[in-house]
């Protein structure tokens, strides 16, 4: 954000100042919400002493939080003799505020234990659920005591949207607030939500204006099944955590692709990686991907499209330089199906008639386990384990893990067999290339298992 002055979106003046319990902030991407809830905080605790709870639904570093964002506006309101920034909390010297940092999913009973918290800011809210709101609600009890609601929409069906915006409660003040209201924006924001405009209005909408979409119909695995498949493994009895150790690894091809790896113990992802990797460092990114394999006894599944055509060789190489024989595979896109005449399960379709590619298959496939898994969460249904998939809720990345998995669209070939949408429409919609997300699909794609297969 370019900003040269000291000073808070002034749209929000009267927001910020209005009295309520919940005070909700929502609306579309460059629209200042959370870079203004870090500068009024900061303000706050200067001239207050206040206990603040910067909370969100995952979150396994501190890297993951608002705690970045406060210390550039310490920085910039010229503060930083007056805050003590430590590696888990920030402090104020002179008032004796603090701010303290938690990830709700794995934290929720830590954080009911806390006593005098003044404001809880939930950033990023639409993954809090109902159960973990009827917690936190009683929890933070002290007198005046406030929730900052802070989100992008996605779905209307997010309990978050339906609490606070679709019917908000009693002594809840709710703002939207999108791109056009942020005096500060640079032209070369401006310039990107023009062009997504262009592209695809209704995703603009969406992704700029703040617009929720129902539970997308359109996209292969919906956003509701991945969410029930956090810590399905340890929801669903008999959900053994057994079978291969595998890693997939997605290459990054070039510009601004990243290298991914998933890495996945039977039928739970247990975590995930992602980094930088330009195409004259493919075998620093191989040997990233081939030291989490050692580690964890591991077989590789690559993508050998592209850049990645070449990385069986280094996997050879760092084998014989390592004497050690890690197993490897290719993973090809654009193959054909995995068991061609093989049924697909609730159709009486031949796989070759059903999918266009491996690629499709494999992302259907893990459709299919995500769907059973929301099933057997919220219904009981029963299933076996490798019909299931679990999420770690330990594993690095996961909102980007889940916005990745939700985001790619079902489509059709010239002769009705099913595709996954392409990076280059994806990109038209304003979305980033999948690539954590296709890590994993590798990971659980239906040659991942077939020993016979690897170098």
């Amino acid at each position: 954000m370019d900003v040269k002055l000291a000073t808070l979106n002034p749209v929000l003046e009267d927001f910020w100042l209005e009295p309520a319990r919940n005070k909700v902030l929502y609306g579309g991407r460059f629209s200042s919400k959370s870079w203004d809830a870090a500068g009024f905080s900061i303000f706050l605790a200067d001239n207050y002493k206040l206990r603040i709870l910067c909370a969100r639904q995952f979150q396994n570093k501190i890297e993951e939080s608002v705690y970045s964002l406060l210390k550039v506006q310490i920085e910039r309101f010229g503060l930083k003799d007056r805050f003590r920034i430590l590696n888990n909390k920030i402090e104020n010297v002179y008032t004796g505020s603090e701010f303290l940092f938690y990830g709700l999913w794995r934290n929720i009973d830590e954080i009911k234990s806390l006593e005098g918290v003044d404001i809880c800011w939930l950033e990023e809210a639409h993954n809090v659920t109902q159960e973990q709101w009827e917690i936190l609600e009683p929890t933070i009890r002290k007198e005046f005591s406030q929730f900052w609601i802070i989100f992008n929409p996605k779905l209307t069906t997010d309990f978050v949207y339906r609490r606070f915006v679709t019917n908000p409660p009693p002594n809840t003040v709710v703002r939207k607030i999108n791109y056009p209201d942020n005096p500060f924006l640079s032209n070369t924001a401006l310039a990107v939500a023009a062009a997504a405009k262009e592209e695809d209005e209704d995703n603009y909408n969406h992704i700029y204006l703040g617009q929720p979409k129902e539970d997308d119909d359109s996209v292969i695995i919906k956003r509701s099944w991945i969410l029930a498949a956090v810590d399905a493994h340890l929801k669903i009895k008999g959900f053994d955590v057994v079978g291969t150790k595998r890693i997939g690894f997605d290459v990054a091809d070039d510009g601004d692709d990243k290298c991914a790896t998933a890495s996945v113990h039977g039928s739970v992802l247990q975590d995930t990686d992602e980094w930088k990797g330009l195409e004259d460092e493919l075998l620093q990114s191989c040997t990233r991907a081939y030291t989490h394999a050692v580690t964890l006894s591991a077989k590789i599944i690559y993508d050998s499209i592209g850049v990645g055509a070449t990385a069986g060789a280094k996997f050879k190489e760092l084998n014989n330089l390592k004497n050690l024989h890690i197993k490897y595979m290719k993973f090809v896109a654009s193959d054909s199906v995995h068991n061609p005449n093989g049924i697909y399960a609730g159709t009486q379709m031949k796989n070759k008639d059903m999918f266009y590619n491996l690629k499709a298959q494999a992302w259907w496939l893990l459709a299919d386990r995500f769907r059973n898994t929301f099933n057997a969460v919220t219904k009981g249904y029963a299933y076996k384990s490798d019909e299931l998939i679990s999420i770690s809720g330990d594993c690095s990345n996961l909102d980007k893990l889940i916005d990745e998995l939700s985001s790619p669209r079902k489509q059709s070939a010239e002769d009705g067999r099913m595709k996954v949408e392409s990076k280059k429409d994806m990109k038209k919609r304003g979305l980033p290339s999948p690539n954590v997300a296709d890590a994993v699909v590798m990971a659980f794609a239906p040659t991942a298992n077939a020993s016979s297969v690897f170098d």
